[in-house]
């Protein structure tokens, strides 16, 4: 199965500040506010959602293509994905725009003053999918994550107009959709991905019930937090999946990518559904436990060991023949 993986690549800058932000701010001067704070420390990272996500698949070995837009910058991170199993051979790289960029800055008491620059992702809907077809010899599944909106939609329409099999996953970026926009992005979705608050949220701003919404996509994959994960399809009793233990909670970023990945994974690998989501909360549980999206590193032994005590013995047995 032949997956490719659209939405953004970014990185972030992330800054800590041993002081308060609230002891430099004068009350009756903040509408002229000028400052400037020494940090202490300075930490990038690789980031944005396509990239985590096939950073991910990479490590499972499922070769995905990443769709998405860069800048000149982006040679040492297409390297690192490359070095780790991902097809970079679609990005598009601006010859005018840097990649897209999250600065940060954190004090003492974990207050925040951050910038995010879009950058080169505003190229995102130069892209063609077709070309992308013709490169890797046709795909079989596109997920469309948060990306420029006008990408979003753009690819979402060409999957249709072309009967691409595609995934449905605003993310972030469904807090700035109207209704009319996500009822054109999920509609006909073979998956639509979201968390629970995002699920409530997309039944509000559709004004579609529950009911309907599964009428309209195949399956509805929502994640549960520390609860695991639930698969709805219309006429079926839903599949539940709990997380295997943590063994610890470091940091939650990029959890919801690292799902994506693993359960991807699964279906490019072809267990059913369950087996894939089984895959996809052992990968999140990887990620929540290291400091970073792309930090972690996948051994095969050891996610096989702590993936068999979660699941048991033929839940095992089928996933090691493919991770191999």
């Amino acid at each position: 199965m032949r997956i490719a993986v659209t939405g953004s690549i970014a990185t972030d800058h992330l800054m800590t500040f041993p002081g308060r932000f609230a002891d430099q701010l004068v009350a009756d001067q903040l509408h002229t506010v000028s400052l400037s704070f020494l940090v202490d420390g300075l930490n990038v990272r690789r980031g944005g959602v396509a990239a985590n996500i096939c950073f991910g698949m990479g490590q499972l070995g499922t070769a995905p293509v990443l769709v998405g837009a860069a800048g000149a910058d982006f040679d040492e991170y297409r390297a690192w994905l490359d070095r780790h199993g991902v097809d970079t051979g679609s990005v598009r790289i601006s010859e005018v725009l840097h990649t897209a960029r999250f600065v940060c800055t954190t004090d003492a008491d974990h207050n925040q003053i951050g910038s995010f620059y879009t950058g080169a992702m505003s190229e995102a809907r130069l892209i063609e999918l077709q070309s992308v077809a013709e490169r890797v010899g046709g795909l079989d599944l596109v997920l469309i994550g948060a990306d420029d909106p006008e990408a979003m939609l753009r690819h979402t329409e060409e999957c249709r107009s072309r009967k691409i099999p595609f995934a449905a996953d605003f993310s972030q970026q469904i807090a700035r959709m109207n209704g009319d926009e996500i009822r054109i992005l999920l509609d006909g979705a073979t998956y639509l991905f979201s968390n629970e608050y995002e699920k409530g949220l997309i039944e509000s701003k559709t004004g579609w019930t529950e009911e309907e919404i599964l009428s309209r996509v195949g399956h509805r994959v929502t994640t549960l937090g520390s609860r695991g994960v639930r698969i709805e399809r219309a006429g079926e009793d839903p599949i539940e999946v709990g997380c295997p233990e943590e063994d610890a909670k470091v940091d939650p970023t990029g959890v919801g990518d690292a799902f994506r990945a693993g359960f991807l994974s699964g279906l490019s690998w072809g267990v059913g559904l369950e087996r894939a989501a089984q895959i996809g909360c052992m990968l999140a549980t990887l990620v929540i436990e290291t400091l970073g999206t792309q930090e972690y590193t996948l051994r095969r032994a050891h996610f096989m060991d702590r993936f068999t005590k979660a699941y048991g013995d033929e839940a095992g047995a089928e996933v090691k023949a493919h991770l191999a």
